[in-house]
């Protein structure tokens, strides 16, 4: 416990604002995040172009083997593939941001560059804000192709129904409303949570090891670039499922449950 107290660390939860333009407060977090998408635009701009010309090597390869991947778990978990050419293209990019922004929070020195006492650059999926902004995107896109699947009658009433003529399905809507609300805060704190923990994680790791971090870092950085890509993937499976629920008819209730016509007897041949 002395150790620690003696470590004076400064840890805030919050993203830290550098500077503003007029009135509007721009953050460190705000700073890596246009960093990592810069990052990210330039790597797909970068492979695509050299998969068009032909012209491949092992980092082109490495990411098409990754998209590659990438498609076959659209696939997989929407089997309309009209609906899942429309969703590749926000899951897809959701998985790359995500990725290269949580990647970013493993370089070492990050917090080390200051202004104004304030470090420069901070990790943007280590800002709850961002998460929660790319969990309420990821939330109304849902919403967006559930409607063109299912019309807005028949998205509503996925939600509401007539507590008189069924009860049961009534308290199944309600439920399923608190689960839209609660699966986009669940993805927000998922991703900032272990975003921010690995951060913390590795500022610690290297505070208590002072002169042997360049020995103790580099295992606690290669386990945070695993986290990070599984929370990537993470969130881009849970985009797809949540997509696959929204637009998934629940036929089970609008059954028609009247028997069956009894069909004509076939003539028995004498």
């Amino acid at each position: 416990m002395n150790t620690f107290a003696a470590l004076d660390l400064h840890i805030s939860i919050a993203a830290q604002e550098l500077f503003k333009i007029g009135s509007f407060p721009v953050t460190n977090a705000m700073l890596t995040g246009l960093a990592g998408l810069v990052i990210t635009v330039a790597i797909l701009f970068y492979v695509a172009g050299k998969v068009k010309k032909g012209r491949y090597n092992r980092f082109v390869g490495l990411v098409q083997w990754v998209f590659e991947g990438l498609l076959k778990s659209i696939h997989d978990i929407i089997p309309d593939q009209k609906l899942a050419r429309k969703i590749t293209p926000l899951a897809v990019t959701i998985f790359f941001f995500v990725l290269i922004s949580y990647w970013l929070s493993v370089l070492p020195g990050l917090e080390t560059v200051m202004y104004n006492g304030v470090p420069i650059l901070r990790s943007l999926t280590a800002d709850l804000n961002f998460t929660l902004g790319l969990a309420l995107i990821t939330v109304v896109v849902v919403q967006i192709y559930a409607i063109k699947q299912l019309g807005i009658i028949g998205n509503a009433g996925r939600y509401f129904r007539n507590p008189i003529k069924d009860p049961i399905g009534a308290f199944e809507g309600v439920l399923e409303l608190i689960g839209e609300v609660s699966r986009g805060t669940a993805l927000a704190l998922r991703l900032f949570g272990n975003a921010f923990a690995g951060e913390v994680l590795l500022i610690v790791i290297a505070a208590l090891t002072s002169y042997f971090a360049t020995v103790a870092l580099p295992f606690f950085m290669g386990f945070e670039l695993f986290i990070g890509f599984i929370q990537a993937y993470v969130f881009f499976v849970l985009t797809l499922i949540f997509t696959s629920l929204a637009v998934s008819h629940h036929g089970d209730s609008n059954h028609d449950h009247s028997p069956a016509p009894k069909s004509k007897k076939a003539k028995s041949v004498g």
